[in-house]
């Protein structure tokens, strides 16, 4: 009941708009947690107002004044605290340690392996710079885990010193509890004694007027009621005037006088002496229940809370970190902006082993001209000497293929579109593409992707020869806009197949053939898209650039086979052959004086399939092989 009035008595002081005086503990303790409470309340990185709350609950304060070891409850709680702060300081220093050592090694090595490929005979072009660029990507994120071991150390000690703070801090705050609680403890043992003393005083007095009545005072205290002597300080002047009746009474009345005189004057003393301790131990008591304790148990709260609420901030602050680091390293490895510069991957992926190739081969030419005595390469023809033959045959002029045919012009008229050099057309158009490549795709485009098998229904012959006399005169001066063409877009559908088939190299070219057929036949799809891709890739410029524009009209045809039905398989069936034509060499039959050698026919039929599966496999592959290199 005392402690529910001294609550009450030190929650009415709590409004008074003059503050009290704080000791210079107190005031130490409180500066230092509003300083820390000051920094948790900055803004967080994430745009939140407040970490973690930092009110004071006092809910709490209100239970432990309640208690009877609320100062131990909240001081063991405290050392709770500072145990799991120092811990997790360890934790955060020795992280900070793996971290340092893991950037400090990577850089070293990143730093030691460009230095190592730099001084060594290495492969140089776009290996050499997509090592040059790996290298700096993993200093970068060695510089990130430099950076995250930094604030790590910097946690722990922060840490470190707020647990060595609130140690010293609750000492001190315990100290100033004990001082209170013994002083406290020595009023209220001085009063008891002073209790004690006045206590014995009275019973002597007792004893004197009872004896002087000539009465037993064990008897008297059964017997006599007219004798009452009540104990305490008030009770002192009952006592004296109850016994001054008794003072005729006695034999020596100057004796007994005197005697009397001297206990009630003893008495009187040690009633004061009693007074005083009661009232000084009383104040002291209201001052402890009423105002010390409730101030020692708040700075002690306070302690606890500048505790939790740090370790919470702390913990928070290295989630925060840990997330901020391993998003910059993926952002490192895979950037999101294209000005952040390629990725990992993406300068793995841009090593072109057959360009360097090239490259070191010229350059080895160069730098080696005075080589060492080789075998000759000429002999003397009448010794019989044969020429070595190729890696890839090329096509033989005598062989009479639909590649090969005698065209109707003479020499004069090499300057018109069908028959012609393919490099001869684009440079003397002046583009990447032939124009009469572009003139038919686009019509077929324009007025043929609805068209129920294109491609694959024949034309009008005498259509399709006019139409080729008009573009071999001049491809800008025909307008397949008109209706004598629009009005069967098949016949520009089979010029331009016409005009395939008549180049003198076909599309796909006679020495990349064997190269073509054997990543055909291939039964893996990733591995035979992989393959295609490379002879792909190792096609004449002018070749390339047709094959590509010719994929993508083809693609555009494929993406309509809902109306027109031509499908993937069908579009690779009538095109397999059209770009690759007839070659020489049939999978190892080669041609006698012209004439296709036994077994040339069924191997012809062989590599039909094959063409086809190849066209199928560039049309389905299409963006990865064309589209993701021109983007």
């Amino acid at each position: 009941m005392a402690q529910m009035q001294a609550f009450a008595v030190y929650s009415d002081r709590q409004p008074s708009p003059t503050p009290r005086t704080r000791s210079s503990t107190e005031s130490s303790v409180t500066k230092s947690s509003a300083r820390r409470r000051d920094s948790l309340q900055q803004a967080s990185p994430d745009g939140q107002d407040e970490i973690v709350p930092t009110t004071f609950d006092e809910s709490a304060l209100r239970i432990l004044i309640d208690m009877d070891n609320g100062v131990n409850c909240i001081l063991d709680r405290i050392k709770q605290g500072m145990a799991s702060a120092r811990e997790a300081a360890v934790f955060l220093q020795k992280r900070a340690a793996l971290e340092s050592d893991l950037g400090r090694n990577m850089h070293k090595l990143a730093v030691a392996t460009a230095s190592a490929y730099a001084a060594n005979e290495c492969k140089a072009g776009s290996f050499s710079a997509a090592w040059e660029r790996a290298m700096r990507l993993h200093e970068t994120i060695a510089e990130n885990r430099l950076k995250l071991s930094a604030n790590l150390a910097e946690m722990s000690d922060e840490l470190s010193s707020l647990a060595k703070e609130i140690d010293r801090n609750r000492k001190q705050v315990k100290d100033t509890h004990t001082g209170y609680e013994r002083n406290l403890l020595e009023s209220e043992a001085n009063m008891d004694k002073a209790k004690m003393r006045f206590d014995g005083i009275q019973d002597e007095l007792e004893r004197f007027l009872m004896t002087k009545e000539g009465e037993n005072p064990k008897d008297a205290r059964q017997t006599s009621p007219q004798i009452n002597v009540k104990r305490g300080p008030m009770g002192l002047g009952r006592v004296v005037v109850k016994g001054g009746g008794m003072l005729l009474k006695g034999k020596n009345p100057a004796g007994s006088q005197r005697q009397e005189e001297d206990i009630r004057h003893r008495l009187a003393a040690a009633s004061d002496v009693f007074h005083r301790a009661s009232l000084e131990c009383q104040g002291m008591r209201q001052e402890y229940f009423n105002l010390q304790l409730p101030k020692i148990l708040r700075a002690l709260k306070e302690l606890s809370d500048e505790i939790d609420t740090a370790m919470q901030f702390h913990l928070s602050k290295y989630a925060y970190l840990l997330e901020s680091s391993l998003l910059s390293d993926a952002v490192t490895l895979v950037p999101k902006e294209e000005g952040d510069g390629p990725g990992l991957k993406a300068i793995m992926e841009s090593i072109d082993n057959r360009t360097d190739f090239k490259s070191y081969v010229q350059n080895y030419r160069i730098a080696h001209p005075n080589f060492p005595r080789t075998p000759r390469r000429d002999g003397p023809p009448e010794h019989g000497y044969l020429p070595p033959l190729s890696a890839y045959p090329t096509p033989n002029r005598n062989l009479p293929s639909q590649h090969n045919l005698p065209s109707s012009r003479g020499p004069s008229d090499r300057g018109g579109t069908f028959g012609v050099d393919l490099v001869e057309q684009m440079e003397r158009d002046g583009g990447q593409v032939p124009r009469i490549v572009i003139k038919c795709c686009e019509a077929v485009e324009k007025y043929g992707l609805d068209v129920q098998g294109i491609y694959r229904l024949s034309g009008t012959m005498t259509k399709i020869a006019r139409l080729k006399e008009l573009m071999d005169r001049d491809v800008d001066s025909v307008d397949l806009d008109a209706d004598e063409w629009t009005s069967d877009i098949n016949n520009v559908a089979g010029l331009l197949k016409m005009w395939l088939r008549e180049l003198p190299e076909p599309l796909m070219t006679s020495a990349l053939y064997p190269g073509f057929m054997e990543a055909a036949r291939n039964d893996v799809d990733r591995l035979r898209h992989i393959r295609l891709h490379e002879r792909v890739n190792d096609l004449p410029d002018a070749n390339y650039s047709t094959l590509k524009y010719l994929m993508g009209h083809l693609n555009k045809i494929v993406r309509h086979q809902d109306v027109n039905s031509m499908t993937v398989h069908n579009i690779a069936v009538i095109f397999g052959p059209t770009v690759f034509g007839s070659p020489q060499l049939f999978n190892g039959h080669s041609a006698i004086n012209g004439v296709p050698s036994p077994g040339a026919g069924g191997a012809m039929i062989n590599d039909m399939g094959a063409q086809n599966k190849a066209i199928e496999t560039i049309l389905e592959r299409y963006e990865d092989i064309f589209v993701e290199e021109a983007e």
